[in-house]
């Protein structure tokens, strides 16, 4: 197992060049946010703008649309019930990312299976929260794409079978392959699996403890994805990024909220960019 250090940072921070546009820096569309759990798609939305993604697209529940723009207004609003749209706008995305907020309902199940039936192999699909549940739950096929689940242990044991206290790197890494997948396994020292090898994320605080957290993660995922090319890299970097910041914080805050960590993230990005 490898453990990460702020070198993943400027190996795949980029500086950006002078004739950047905002196509450079990728689409990337979120999908999640019921009429309840509207504030995780929100945080995914604002933490995939503050990683610098180039377009961002949030398709949510309309109840959202309000809070969408008025927090976030550099994001474009879609309404997840209309599934014909829905499917134009997952067709023309570099990055997908679903399942924060988006609940274990029925209609949570149209929605899920209406994205899956038209991602294409080159695309990448960060699969976060509740979507993983459904995926467990009802044995999804899952489609072929460059595919990254952002699982709890909880979730990690609905969709592996892997009991929580059995979650070791020797059972884990076969269901990750079986998955053809990576896997960010979020615990105390947060794992990440991929094909080829197992990485352990030193970082982290107790002041991380609080909700929203892998809504923010899985949004930062995506983002980085979305503009920087080694996909494997960028993941580690948004992890590794995730908790540095929150370490940070921590110093002189008994909490540690996710919207603190979006605020903090351009400014560490600069900090920790290659200029080379």
């Amino acid at each position: 197992m490898q453990t990460l250090s702020t070198e993943i940072l400027t190996r795949t921070i980029r500086q950006r060049p002078a004739d950047s546009y905002k196509g450079t820096y990728g689409r990337i569309t979120l999908i999640g946010g019921n009429r309840n759990f509207g504030g995780a798609i929100l945080m995914a939305s604002a933490a995939a703008v503050y990683a610098g993604a180039g377009l961002v697209t949030t398709i949510t529940d309309p109840s959202n649309q309000g809070s969408l723009h008025a927090r976030l207004p550099e994001a474009m609003f879609a309404d997840f019930n209309d599934l014909a749209q829905t499917q134009d706008l997952v067709k023309g995305t570099d990055v997908i990312v679903i399942g924060p907020g988006l609940g274990t309902s029925p209609q949570s199940l149209t929605i899920l299976n209406n994205v899956f039936s038209v991602v294409q192999p080159e695309q990448t699909l960060v699969i976060d929260g509740s979507a993983i549940t459904l995926v467990a739950q009802h044995q999804l096929a899952l489609p072929q794409a460059h595919l990254i689940f952002t699982p709890h242990q909880m979730e990690w044991q609905r969709l592996s079978g892997i009991a929580i206290a059995e979650q070791t790197p020797a059972r884990n890494q076969p269901v990750v392959n079986q998955l053809n997948a990576t896997v960010v396994l979020k615990s105390h020292r947060t794992q990440i699996y991929t094909p080829t090898a197992v990485y352990e994320n030193p970082m982290g605080t107790p002041a991380q403890a609080t909700g929203g957290m892998g809504d923010t993660l899985a949004g930062m995922v995506g983002g980085f994805v979305a503009q920087f090319t080694n996909k494997t890299d960028a993941v580690l970097a948004a992890v590794y990024s995730h908790s540095a910041i929150a370490e940070e914080l921590a110093r002189t805050q008994y909490v540690v909220l996710p919207h603190q960590i979006i605020d903090v993230l351009p400014q560490f990005m600069k900090e920790h960019e290659c200029k080379n």
